[in-house]
């Protein structure tokens, strides 16, 4: 074993070094399939889940592997061990963010106004990081918002009991209410409706439309000679995309500043702090567009699937909802943040074990001379039987009695990443998910269309930059007597 660690460890330390990304037959790099000519691997990763077919890769040539797409090398690690030698041992060298071709902006833009894929880690995203953790996610501002996530909430559980007996998408419902809480949090403003339709231009359809355009195998990343042609029109999308966000935000960006030159009043927002910092509207939206995209497609993701594993595991439901009937006081929701749940906490991260957001986290590469991007598959280190027992298999009992959380301190299970590039927002997705779960849980009895067995409750994913379900999941929602 210790031999082992030894061969992948010299792998990424070779990774900064290199120099060309044309060299899938170099003996400097892992091992992987052979790539065939001028394609590379592109027809090895024909499956519609890639995150599998690289899960199946790994069990041929080890956990550090490396593929040639096109002209490009990718390297690809899953495993805990190999997670630890990128994200951890390796941090300082490879927390560098490779840039898809897609992106509207140039690299000195990225590097100069963006947080997720600022490409260096240099002093701009060092500050923005800093300043999303101390006035956005920091356990101060955290509380100081819980007055709006409970408008929010509450919201939502009038909403569903106008509509008992209709068959509802819990997507959408929970979509519009984590966008609404985040909007309140950054803009002080709802944006969606908890009835309006995905359609397209508005902003349920613009987020699904760039959240679709991430995931879209994309000619210019792997013949980068081509980047300029735009040969798929996706980074002509992209542009379209922000051309219409830009609609919706500027205005009220620019009314803000105008009303706190004219006015004492304050609405203590994370708009106000960046206007306080003196942020260009552009540094602003840039900034507000990768926190929506990022944070309520992740959000939503995560408590569909944890609702449909409950849904389909009957026990572990009534289970959650014994163990919220000994906490829950007339006060709810008010007093939820003093609630003790740990049957609940555990399903939720056997959720995210399972069906990972991000199957593979997006993608790190060197920050000297090496442009290989480099991804960890999360999914399978979720789903390692070595790692786990009865890997396929919901237990949340896993998790109980367990050290394990979400912040990246065990590299078996990182669902948030880890290391310099660790999600900003754990602590509001900590706050947010249970919330939502325990309103659901708590407000309504759940059961499938057409009275469907739940355990025949379809699971299969579709892949994106979250892992949705390829069947969204739809539930009878019917109010519960409480108090």
């Amino acid at each position: 074993m210790a031999d082992f660690l030894e061969s992948e460890s010299k792998y990424i330390f070779l990774l900064p070094q290199l120099k060309s990304s044309f060299l899938s037959n170099s003996s400097s790099l892992p091992p992987g399939p052979t790539p065939w000519p001028m394609v590379g691997n592109i027809p090895h990763m024909k499956s519609p889940l890639p995150h599998v077919t690289l899960a199946n890769f790994a069990k041929t040539y080890g956990p550090l592997i490396s593929l040639r797409l096109g002209t490009q090398c990718l390297i690809v690690g899953s495993s805990p061990d190999v997670a630890m030698e990128i994200l951890k041992t390796k941090d300082r060298f490879l927390c560098g963010r490779y840039n898809p071709h897609f992106l509207p902006l140039t690299k000195s833009q990225l590097n100069q106004l963006s947080l997720v894929w600022n490409e260096e880690s240099n002093d701009n995203w060092k500050h923005l990081r800093t300043l999303c953790k101390t006035e956005l996610f920091s356990n101060k501002a955290i509380n100081s918002q819980e007055a709006l996530r409970l408008k929010s909430i509450a919201s939502l559980i009038d909403f569903v009991r106008v509509k008992e007996g209709e068959v509802m998408k819990i997507a959408d419902l929970v979509f519009a209410t984590v966008y609404n809480i985040l909007g309140n949090s950054l803009m002080s403003k709802d944006f969606i409706g908890l009835g309006e339709k995905n359609e397209d231009g508005g902003i349920k359809g613009s987020i699904s439309e760039i959240m679709g355009i991430l995931t879209v195998p994309n000619i210019s990343d792997f013949y980068p000679i081509l980047s300029k042609l735009d040969l798929q029109g996706l980074r002509k999308k992209s542009i379209k995309f922000s051309v219409r966000m830009r609609a919706v935000m500027i205005p009220i960006i620019e009314e803000r500043r105008n009303f706190v030159k004219a006015n004492s009043f304050r609405h203590n927002d994370f708009l106000d702090t960046l206007l306080d910092s003196d942020f260009s509207d552009q540094r602003i939206f840039l900034l507000f567009m990768e926190l929506f995209s990022s944070g309520t497609d992740t959000t939503k993701t995560t408590i569909e699937w944890t609702m449909a594993e409950l849904a389909k595991n009957t026990e572990s439901l009534k289970r959650v909802r014994a163990e919220i009937e000994t906490e829950i006081t007339q006060a709810f929701p008010k007093d939820f943040h003093k609630m003790q749940l740990p049957y609940l906490q555990a399903c939720i991260k056997e959720s995210m074990r399972l069906h990972p957001a991000t199957t593979l986290l997006l993608p790190h590469r060197s920050i000297e001379s090496c442009q290989l991007p480099i991804l960890v598959n999360i999914w399978a280190i979720g789903r390692d039987p070595s790692i786990w027992e009865e890997p396929l298999k919901f237990k949340p009992e896993r998790f109980l009695n367990s050290n394990l959380d979400f912040k990246g301190n065990s590299f078996k299970f990182i669902p948030f990443s880890a290391g310099r590039r660790t999600c900003p927002g754990i602590p509001m997705a900590e706050r947010t998910v249970p919330l939502i779960l325990v309103s659901f849980i708590h407000f309504f009895d759940w059961s499938l269309p057409n009275r469907n067995d739940p355990s025949e409750l379809r699971m299969t994913e579709k892949f994106g930059v979250t892992t949705q379900m390829e069947h969204p999941l739809s539930l009878l929602l019917k109010a519960r007597k409480c108090y």
